[in-house]
């Protein structure tokens, strides 16, 4: 159910490149839900088989220009909750500050809610027979914390909590680049992502070099521009191994004219970028007039 856009409301803000799977958030919360009951709020979580929050990995690149990318995936606690839609007798519901929580008691046996979520982020409990999902720290929140337990433990600053009126949220995810996961599902998360594009989208690569007295050397210092449709999308310097990158591209999104120039000339290149990110090869500078 839509809530009061002018009531404050909890957000978890979530930077993906301040992730390196350390696993420091996803231990806090086994240690704070495993064993414990907090009526009202959430059974205890299983010992095994249940992760509340889990660690997404993503290889972003193309061999042999790769990075690892790390994200915290939990319940997205969605303003449009499908499991709200798909619960009975109230058993999913709807805080006025914008945490959702599932009753312990009133879920009982019904399964159809874990079906509900498109993001996968609720887990069934056989034993119990009870569905269950991250709780956003809610009785801790209610006893006046500020940060919940992943926020807390995290070393690299990866988590934000903020509680904020919708105007405020919605302006700080303008002014940060902020993106919710799969956005065309309408379920309005709030959870949101902060450079998503290192899970998302493409990037493409490459290394050039030039020949000095005979040997291919590392070109260094080399400016390398990406255009579409004559437009340019991306531009690069190459390092001291003479490698670049260029992110933010979108998959399957078509040809791409790729321009790299230096002291020692010019190379241009076209090419399809696919479902998958790109390794473009060596690209030896030939000599010739800069455009």
């Amino acid at each position: 159910m839509p809530q009061n856009s002018n009531k404050a409301q909890w957000n978890m803000i979530v930077d993906v490149a301040r992730c390196d799977n350390c696993r420091a958030c996803f231990l806090a919360v086994k240690d704070e839900h495993i064993g414990n009951d907090f009526p009202g709020y959430a059974a205890a979580q299983p010992a095994q088989g249940h992760n509340w929050l889990d660690i997404r990995r993503k290889e972003h690149g193309s061999y042999p220009i790769v990075a690892a990318h790390f994200m915290p995936v939990m319940c997205n606690h969605c303003d449009d909750a499908p499991c709200i839609k798909a619960a009975r007798n109230g058993a999913v519901r709807k805080r006025p500050d914008g945490i959702v929580i599932i009753d312990p008691e009133k879920s009982k046996g019904q399964k159809q809610i874990v079906d509900a979520c498109p993001y996968g982020a609720i887990s069934w409990n056989e034993e119990r027979q009870i569905p269950q999902a991250w709780i956003f720290d809610a009785h801790l929140l209610d006893e006046g914390w500020t940060q919940t337990r992943a926020e807390q433990c995290c070393p690299t600053g990866v988590f934000r909590s903020v509680k904020v009126e919708d105007e405020d949220m919605q302006r700080l995810k303008a002014e940060e680049g902020l993106e919710v996961l799969q956005p065309e599902l309408g379920t309005k998360p709030r959870v949101y992502y902060r450079n998503l594009h290192l899970m998302t989208r493409c990037i493409v690569s490459g290394s050039v070099a030039v020949d000095v007295g005979g040997v291919e050397e590392c070109a260094a210092g080399a400016d390398v521009t990406l255009r579409q449709d004559g437009r340019e999308v991306g531009r690069a310097t190459t390092d001291a191994f003479g490698e670049f990158s260029i992110g933010k591209l979108e998959p399957n999104s078509g040809s791409y004219q790729l321009e790299v120039t230096g002291p020692a000339g010019r190379f241009s290149l076209q090419f399809d970028l696919g479902a998958e990110s790109r390794y473009l090869g060596v690209m030896k500078l030939a000599p010739g007039a800069r455009p």
